[in-house]
């Protein structure tokens, strides 16, 4: 053993191993460490309100006009099929499949001008997730690459505190962004921070390349249709499990989880446990924490959550981030839909009234009526959009499906927000007559990076510093003056 390795004669070498490494609970070191305080002699009072951040994103791109920026006096061929309802606010209406949601429009509001150069998935994947808009040099569509822009989700972990626990600051759920190709979509990761400041990601959810949506009542596929996938499982994270160790290889689960509780009373009762340096500390005590664990329990809450959630992937998603932001986790990032499950080149109309917007107006709604009841909305900010919007000229084709679709378009999207003591109830911006530009208050994806980073708290001056000890700008854009 080498001599600057701490030793602990009481703990087993598999205990040691697993408590040390980066195998813990599927933590490396890097995720609960190294976490700079926000500048302290900055101005606070000018900062925002909310202690956390819920990120919901629509990978693939939701459609303005048939979801927060209804175009009723449009063409047919532009307006699309669905017509628009009223909300509880003066002039603001939306689609008719957000029936929940327009019900509860004093809580929330709407930025419809959202807007990028990029028509293409993995270049709005970056700018979107990152909040900047030109692309990195060394950008490459395929795959990830360590020159590319941090994500938000990484900022943010690097620079909130550890709050009164030893969860991370930001989480990713409930899986990773992966095209159906196999290909990991850039932008989710640290870049140029470092891989050790990538943002946890809890797998909960199966990556399968041939499955969208909110398995199981609202799975589909975009040429066949409806159809049930009974092998997919939601599983939130068990806080015992080694890192890697998934579904498919637990084998033997009755003697894994024997060796795993035996491990569990090692590290509870040995008195060398409080050697350990603080990093595995961190990992020790969510390993040994009940109250950590519920955090990710959703299949055994409260039988009335899970029904006004839904008990279907999306639900269960939004359910876990409510528990993990009242566990006092900065930004909980929510991916609704795997391989880009609203890209609705085909089958548009009939996938987004029956598989997509139902899932989604019912899982916003009890989030925000959850967090509402919990006194937690006024500090926790919603933040729901995609990496573009879709063009609003309706696609005739709809390729092998022969139904109608949008095709990508990055010049303008709606994007949902809530919370965090913004206003509710109004609407910023406004696009032209066919949904196809901004014509008032553009936004770019630095404006809304800017807008979360302000809600939390974090300083116009704040930087995060490179392995070499350089600093870089966290604000690339300014927050949005009508929601602050």
């Amino acid at each position: 053993m080498p001599s600057g390795f701490p030793r602990h004669e009481q703990l087993s070498r598999r205990t040691m191993l697993q408590a040390g490494s980066i195998g813990l609970l599927g933590l490396g070191l890097n995720h609960v460490t190294a976490l700079r305080e926000a500048d302290a002699s900055s101005d606070q009072s000018t900062q925002g309100k909310a202690k956390s951040v819920i990120f919901i994103f629509l990978s693939g791109g939701l459609a303005q006009h048939d979801s927060f920026d209804p175009k009723p006096e449009a063409p047919l061929g532009i307006r699309g099929l669905f017509s628009p309802i009223a909300t509880r606010s003066p002039g603001l209406e939306v689609c008719e499949h957000l029936p929940m949601l327009a019900a509860r429009s004093q809580n929330w509001s709407v930025i419809r001008t959202l807007t990028t150069p990029h028509n293409e998935h993995s270049q709005g994947h970056m700018s979107i997730l990152t909040g900047r808009t030109p692309m990195p040099p060394t950008f490459d569509p395929t795959k990830p690459m360590p020159g590319d822009w941090p994500s938000i989700a990484s900022v943010v972990g690097d620079t909130l505190p550890r709050r009164n626990n030893n969860l991370p600051p930001a989480i990713v759920l409930p899986e990773r962004l992966i095209h159906n190709t196999g290909r990991i979509l850039p932008g989710q990761f640290g870049g140029q921070m470092g891989s050790r400041r990538d943002p946890w990601f809890v797998e909960a959810s199966p990556y399968n390349p041939k499955s969208y949506g909110a398995y199981p009542d609202y799975e589909f596929h975009f040429v066949r249709g409806r159809e049930r996938n009974p092998n997919l499982k939601f599983q939130a994270p068990n806080l015992s499990l080694p890192h890697g160790l998934d579904i498919a290889r637990l084998g033997q689960r009755s003697e894994l989880l024997a060796m795993l509780d035996q491990q569990r009373a090692d590290l509870e009762q040995t008195a060398s446990v409080a050697n350990f340096d603080r990093h595995r500390q961190s990992a020790v005590s969510l390993l040994t924490d009940a109250q950590m664990q519920r955090a990710f329990d959703v299949h055994n809450a409260n039988p009335r959550d899970l029904d006004r959630y839904g008990r279907n992937a999306f639900g269960w998603s939004l359910l876990m981030a409510r528990q993990l932001v009242e566990q006092g986790v900065g930004l909980v990032q929510v991916n609704l839909g795997n391989n880009e499950a609203w890209d609705t080149h085909e089958n548009h109309f009939p996938l987004l009234r029956d598989c997509l917007l139902p899932p989604t107006d019912r899982g916003v709604s009890a989030l925000l009526d959850d967090l509402n009841e919990r006194e937690l909305l006024k500090d926790t900010l919603i933040v729901m959009c995609g990496e573009m919007g879709r063009t609003p000229k309706i696609n005739p084709i709809g390729g092998e499906s022969k139904i109608p679709g949008r095709d990508h378009w990055g010049a303008v999207q709606s994007v949902f927000i809530a919370g965090g003591g913004t206003p509710g109830g109004i609407v910023v911006g406004a696009s032209d007559k066919d949904g196809a530009y901004p014509v008032k208050s553009p936004q770019r994806p630095e404006d809304l990076a800017a807008t979360i980073y302000h809600a939390l708290g974090i300083p116009a001056t704040a930087s995060w510093k490179d392995d070499q000890d350089r600093p870089h700008q966290i604000y690339s854009g300014e927050p949005i003056a009508e929601l602050i």
